[in-house]
């Protein structure tokens, strides 16, 4: 019996001895009996593990967990070779594509015809996600027309806003600081110099219908008269209220965006010249509010449940003021049975008869559900199966 077990590891270790060499060195050889080598070699740029025919420091030659029979999730293999990338591209502000590990978005795993190993150009590929801003205008904007969109912006991650490579106010003036006849004056070109002038308050860095790369939608005073505005004190709330007195109104509820922060003007969401929606917004409607609740989101993508695509904070938030918590568009019900109409109907005693014991508030949909994101099956704010139903369940 221990002969022939000694037999059976004996030729075993033969076996292992010859394929192992065998996989090692012609591994790749053996690829490209299937997978023709020209269509890997046959452009500008080849990913170096593919140039010095190591197919296996990626893919499993056998069976693998991954599409493509990749070694491990993309994000993750990228990363076992691009370790100093790995540590700086998380600082700051991360473009999504990077935060969601998804390289291959943009990026060609073998080879390229563009530089970096791009699926396509840049502007092609930026076009992939940013369709609104390459619909045709009339006018665009030089570096934006040549599809030179890194003149401006870091493709991975930064530490100012729209990962631009430098303050807005600072790039722009780079190449427009003689040319732009609003600022040849002595006094607007030391404002310029003192970082006091935001281009971008009129300008879209991209393109426009308007000329002079104007936003689309222009601030009633700046077509009429500055000194609607500009006149005696700084800007201040008062100077909107004027005219947007309905604003005053909201802003006066008992939840509102005055009322829960310190130094909140009407101009850190609205840009008191031009904009590119009707509303003046300084940007998307996602990148306003994430600049202030920056923690919000971040709970929200790290978050294992959370409710599916919230990107329009404005679908249920009121933008000023609200008489609700959070300042909701209706109570935690009425916004939720919008689209969740069944459990509208059939749900846990609900409403203003039912109070909960540790507020005395009314139990809503999201006393005990947190859209934003929780680590509970339903967005639960605790554990379904007990925790939370003894939270007002519990015997005394």
């Amino acid at each position: 019996m221990v002969e022939r077990l000694g037999i059976k590891m004996f030729f075993l270790v033969v076996l292992i001895c010859f394929l192992f060499p065998f996989y090692v060195n012609a591994s790749d050889e053996t690829c490209f009996k299937c997978h023709k080598k020209a269509a890997f070699f046959s452009a500008k740029v080849v990913h170096p593990p593919v140039r010095s025919e190591r197919c296996d420091r990626c893919h499993s030659p056998h069976v693998a967990r991954y599409k493509g029979l990749l070694r491990m999730r993309p994000v993750k293999l990228c990363f076992s070779c691009h370790e100093k990338e790995k540590k700086g591209f998380f600082e700051g502000l991360v473009h999504m594509p990077v935060e969601q590990g998804l390289c291959l978005k943009c990026h060609a795993p073998h080879k390229s015809s563009s530089s970096m190993l791009l699926r396509e150009s840049v502007s092609k590929t930026c076009a992939q996600c940013h369709e609104k801003l390459f619909e045709k205008k009339r006018y665009a904007h030089a570096p934006f027309k040549k599809g030179q969109c890194l003149r401006c912006h870091m493709p991975h991650n930064s530490k100012r806003p729209n990962l631009l490579v430098d303050d807005p106010k600072k790039l722009c003036v780079k190449c427009h600081n003689k040319r732009c006849p609003k600022l040849s004056s002595v006094k607007a070109s030391i404002n310029v110099a003192k970082g006091q002038v935001d281009c971008l308050s009129c300008h879209t860095p991209h393109a426009s219908s308007q000329a002079a790369l104007l936003r689309e939608f222009i601030h009633d005073p700046v077509k009429k008269d500055c000194s609607t505005c500009h006149s005696g004190s700084g800007p201040s709330p008062d100077k909107c209220f004027k005219c947007h007195k309905g604003v005053r109104d909201q802003m006066n509820m008992t939840h509102s965006h005055f009322s829960s922060r310190v130094g909140i003007s009407c101009t850190r969401c609205h840009s008191p010249h031009a904009g590119d929606d009707k509303n003046l917004l300084r940007g998307s409607e996602y990148q306003v509010c994430r600049n202030c609740h920056g923690g919000t989101y971040e709970r929200y993508k790290m978050s294992r449940y959370k409710h599916p695509d919230i990107k329009i904070c404005s679908g249920c938030h009121e933008p000023h003021g609200s008489k609700h918590l959070a300042m909701l568009k209706g109570n935690g019900t009425t916004m939720c049975v919008r689209c969740h109409e069944s459990q509208g109907k059939f749900t846990h005693p609900i409403g203003e008869d039912v109070l909960d014991r540790r507020t005395g508030q009314e139990v809503t949909c999201v006393t005990c559900h947190n859209p934003m994101g929780t680590e509970f099956k339903f967005e639960l704010v605790r554990e379904g199966k007990k925790d939370l139903c003894i939270v007002c369940h519990r015997a005394y």
